[in-house]
């Protein structure tokens, strides 16, 4: 179709055109004046948020680098729990009016709650800022001051609803921390006691000095039993030789033992010299002369007294090897006795580390959980949040729809175009010819002439 056509088609059917251009604008008009007017009421909200960043510097970028934190609040002032939040505020289900009106609506079926949630929703519209960190709640009714009264309580209860949001969840935190306080305290004082007592039980104090003291006494053991040892070994070299100059013959006078005695030297002495006495007396005096007797049993006396001390000195060789034996298997007892006590004492200490790993884990998991019971409890006390109302709806002094001028603009255009495609639909049904091109495609021939109507 050329355009020449398309006018041809537009100056024929100018009146259908004109027609449904009247109705569409009428119509509009109509609607438009029958409307009741709405009212919309705006509340400006500021969202005060920082997102952490990994780098310090940039931990003051505002809140346009997180949508996802703008979308979730958007989610959250449009959610149900806001709006149910709204009709309590206001106490919008125990209005007479509206409860008629969910009677006739639902026939009395569900929660009129949920229903007035539901109704609300509808009407609100949030508008968040690119650039800022503002966001605008709209509210639209056909009464201004009910209009302003929602915004208002719509952005009250989202404050609320921020609010509670963050402070629960602490609340609760708070709460679990604080039953698993009481199990991590018992645990605490469990592992202390149990440590106090195996220190008590082992005798072992903070310091070393128990250690040190039977170390110390350990090697004075060490040393006796070397001293022992070197003693049994020397008596013993002294009997052996002993009884191998007795098994000898020799006499007992000839151990060096009895040779380095002074008192028996004395003795041998006394008795050469009684020996010597007897002799002359022999040869002055009979043998039964009073002196002569006295000194027989001088010199007997002397002999046995002799005889006696070398005996004496041989059996206390043989004593004093027993007594070295027994002295050496005393401190042996002794010593390994301590190596054992010593062992055990450090064995004993090895599990003090353990004891005081479990006191210093119990110690610290009650003092993480403290901690954070504390950070909790304060958190579940904040009574402020991170949304402010920068302003607060207000009643609208002129009404925000219908908008007259834009809907019958919009008739205008819609009107005209519906008219143009009235005109092109009636003409497809009845196709007519209106210009010499209309013949020349209909029957595929040549247009001779054109007469045109007034011209002879």
């Amino acid at each position: 179709m050329s355009f020449q056509q398309f006018l041809q088609i537009l100056r024929a059917r100018y009146r259908l055109i004109l027609v449904t251009l009247l109705i569409t604008v009428g119509t509009t008009a109509a609607v438009t004046y029958y409307l009741p007017n709405q009212y919309t009421a705006s509340a400006v909200l500021v969202v005060d948020f920082k997102e952490p960043v990994t780098d310090a510097a940039l931990s003051s970028l505002p809140l346009q680098l997180s949508p996802s934190y703008m979308a979730t609040q958007l989610d959250i002032l449009q959610s149900r729990k806001v709006a149910l939040k709204v009709i309590d505020t206001l106490k919008l289900a125990d209005a007479p009016a509206v409860r008629d009106q969910f009677l006739e609506a639902t026939e009395g079926k569900g929660s009129i709650r949920d229903w007035l949630a539901d109704a609300l929703l509808k009407k609100l519209e949030v508008e968040p800022s690119r650039e800022s960190r503002l966001m605008t709640v709209n509210y639209e009714s056909t009464d201004p001051r009910f209009a302003a009264a929602l915004a208002n309580a719509f952005a009250q209860a989202y404050m609320d609803t921020t609010l509670e949001l963050s402070v629960e969840p602490a609340r609760k935190s708070a709460e679990w921390f604080d039953k698993q306080q009481a199990g991590l305290r018992t645990r605490v004082e469990e592992a202390q006691r149990k440590l106090s007592a195996y220190q008590q039980s082992k005798s072992i104090t903070a310091t070393d000095e128990r250690l040190d003291v039977e170390t110390a006494r350990l090697a004075e053991l060490t040393s006796q039993m070397v001293l022992a040892q070197a003693q049994t070994y020397d008596t013993e070299s002294r009997q052996r030789q002993m009884e191998e100059m007795l098994a000898k013959g020799s006499s007992m006078e000839t151990l060096p033992e009895v040779l380095a005695n002074g008192f028996i030297q004395s003795l041998k002495g006394e008795l050469l010299r009684q020996e010597a006495k007897l002799a002359d007396l022999s040869e002055q005096l009979g043998v039964n002369h009073p002196q002569y007797q006295r000194a027989v049993a001088e010199v007997k006396n002397l002999r046995e007294k002799l005889t006696r001390e070398m005996t004496s000195i041989t059996s206390g060789i043989r004593n004093n090897t027993k007594l070295a034996h027994s002295r050496e298997e005393s401190i042996r007892a002794s010593l390994a006795a301590q190596k054992a006590k010593v062992l055990q004492f450090k064995q004993s200490r090895d599990e003090i580390p353990t004891l005081m790993r479990e006191v210093e884990s119990a110690q610290r998991a009650y003092d993480a959980a403290l901690e954070r019971f504390n950070q909790s409890t304060l958190q579940s006390r904040v009574n402020q949040t991170n949304v402010v109302l920068l302003n607060p709806a207000v009643e609208a002094t002129k009404p925000s729809s219908p908008k007259v001028l834009l809907n019958l603009a919009l008739s205008i255009f819609l009107g005209t175009m519906l008219g143009l495609g009235m005109a092109l639909l009636f003409e497809m049904l009845d196709r007519r010819v209106r210009t010499d091109q209309d013949l020349t495609e209909a029957l595929g021939l040549p247009v001779l002439g054109v007469l045109e109507k007034g011209k002879a």
